[in-house]
């Protein structure tokens, strides 16, 4: 069974940090570009990052460049998020997904790429 497990969500105040970390079971997705999506009440689901298969490249969502850093580390199947000066409008359920593509060096942002899906962790930003 394929699997996506997100950890490290939480409360923090406004200016804080997190760090979310995703672990992949059943299959590696060394092959694959990994990315970050989150969603708000009563909002849509948005792009947030993601990383190449290599983690060569990375993009940001406007809302958090400069702010967030993923990166991946394929020997351990696991993707993270660092998440840095939060703000109360960063709070959301946040999900890794793995893109559907192999090898692919386009870096895709529309959640429809996407195969795999991860349950999500809740992030809470008191401000």
């Amino acid at each position: 069974q394929v699997q996506l497990v997100e950890s490290g969500g939480g409360l923090v105040q406004a200016g804080g940090s997190l760090r979310l970390s995703c672990v992949a079971s059943g299959r590696t997705f060394r092959s694959n570009a990994m990315g970050w999506f989150r969603q708000a009440p009563g909002k849509e689901r948005e792009f947030v990052a993601v990383i190449s298969w290599k983690g060569t490249y990375k993009d940001y969502a406007d809302t958090v460049k400069g702010r967030f850093t993923i990166s991946r580390d394929n020997a351990k199947n696991t993707v993270y998020l660092q998440m840095n000066s939060l703000k109360p409008e960063d709070a959301a359920v946040y999900y890794c997904a793995a893109d559907r593509a192999t090898y692919n060096h386009q870096l895709r942002t529309s959640a429809d790429e996407y195969e795999y899906w991860g349950q999500g962790t809740q992030v809470t930003v008191s401000s």
